[in-house]
């Protein structure tokens, strides 16, 4: 009897291949080949499911974003607005391994988004994604003034903070009260809840 494929399945763990090559190695090494001898594939495997390098870097852009958006709806949005808030961009930080190589992975891809409008606008529909979400839901919290603005504000610092943290591994803990401040400024006198560390 002929063996069942998943096919979303092996397309999945082929972007999680390409996700952590990306953050070892950089995106100038993926290839179909060497994507494949990640996955210990042939390439002529891999093109079962990706034509071409482009295709893998897509899904593995749209695979990367909707990590982050599952681990953003694991946050508990009920907590104090800003301990909320703090939760949901940790979500994107890179604090851990696997946070690291997403994040990696991501700064790359927005790089090469510069110049390729697919992956453009697959960014693009992540953030729009995003704003939205955290708008209305900052406007459930009753901070309805300037939702959209400050959701584009915190989407900003996610970025700045995981870019810095990135190239400057040794300075989490500093960025980390960066984080606290800059929230203090977003949502002036709205809790006094106390810090959390990751």
């Amino acid at each position: 009897m002929p063996k069942t494929v998943d096919r979303e399945e092996q397309r999945r763990q082929i972007g999680a291949a390409l996700l952590q090559l990306v953050a070892e190695r950089g995106l100038d090494e993926v290839s179909v080949r060497t994507v494949a001898a990640a996955t210990g594939r042939s390439p002529g495997a891999v093109q079962k499911y990706f034509r071409t390098k482009d295709e893998m870097l897509t899904f593995a852009a749209e695979l990367a974003g909707e990590r982050v958006e599952s681990r953003m709806a694991e946050v508990d949005t009920t907590l104090p607005l800003r301990q909320a808030l703090r939760d949901l961009i940790l979500t994107t930080l890179p604090l851990d391994a696997e946070r690291r190589a997403e994040a990696t992975a991501q700064l790359a891809f927005a790089v090469h988004a510069a110049h390729h409008p697919r992956l453009a606008a697959i960014r693009r529909q992540v953030d729009q994604d995003i704003r939205e979400a955290l708008a209305t839901w900052l406007e459930s919290a009753g901070h309805e003034a300037h939702a959209a603005v400050v959701a584009d504000a915190v989407i900003a610092l996610s970025d700045g903070l995981a870019l810095r943290m990135l190239y400057s591994p040794q300075e989490h803990e500093h960025l980390l009260t960066v984080l606290d401040q800059a929230l203090l400024t977003l949502i002036p006198g709205h809790d006094t809840d106390p810090h959390l560390r990751e």
